[in-house]
């Protein structure tokens, strides 16, 4: 496994990105897991799910730069955190990459998606018209629908997993969209409101998004 990309937002938050190279047991070489994990672990078929799982977790010590054990259950609505770290956590992967960002100023979001012209099918249920509205009409639209994929995916998993939908709780503003650009998107849920800016850029055939509290 190859770090491709690694961002030091600032002393307190940074993501990388990882392109996944070995096989499961050459990952697993690289753990420490406990019993739970293990039987987690087991539940996945050889293939990309192991894969990734394995990979988020060597990319996490990596970040974290320990030999220590790496405690990192998920909460009741599938949110990993770290039990045994002060770091907020956020997780991805798509293909051959994986990434994760990490940060001790709050709970974060990172998505990635491999780029696919398929997204057009669907994207009615994820945007409003007024949003599909400001999508451009050129060779940049997937990447843009994209964009907003991943920016709410991001906040998504940055507010926790938990009761929101991206087409009737997430708005996101219009924007002209660049390679590499921030968007501003409204969260609605239980009666509040809250703004977030959510940066966004293409990496390869791939689109990423994240977000800091």
């Amino acid at each position: 496994m190859s770090l491709v990309y690694l961002r030091e937002i600032d002393n307190q938050t940074k993501f990388a990105i990882w392109r996944i190279e070995e096989s499961d047991d050459d990952l697993l070489s690289k753990l420490q897991l406990d019993e739970r994990e293990k039987a987690k672990l087991g539940s996945f078929n050889k293939g990309k799910r192991r894969l990734h799982w394995l990979a988020t977790r060597v990319l996490l010590r990596t970040l974290l730069n320990t030999t220590h054990y790496i405690e990192c259950p998920s909460d009741a609505n599938g949110k990993p955190y770290l039990a045994n770290f002060p770091q907020k956590i956020s997780l991805s992967h798509s293909f051959d990459y994986a990434a994760a960002m990490i940060s001790t100023k709050g709970e974060v979001g990172i998505d990635m998606e491999i780029i696919k012209t398929k997204v057009e099918r669907i994207q009615h249920k994820f945007l409003k018209p007024l949003e599909l509205d400001f999508i451009a009409k050129d060779h940049s639209r997937y990447e843009q629908l994209y964009a907003c994929w991943c920016a709410k995916e991001a906040i998504y998993k940055l507010q926790g997993n938990s009761g929101v939908s991206f087409l009737h709780n997430m708005t996101i503003l219009p924007f002209d969209y660049q390679k590499q650009g921030v968007l501003k998107l409204v969260l609605e849920n239980n009666q509040s409101q809250c703004t977030f800016e959510v940066h966004y850029e293409k990496f390869n055939e791939y689109m990423l998004a994240y977000a800091v509290e």
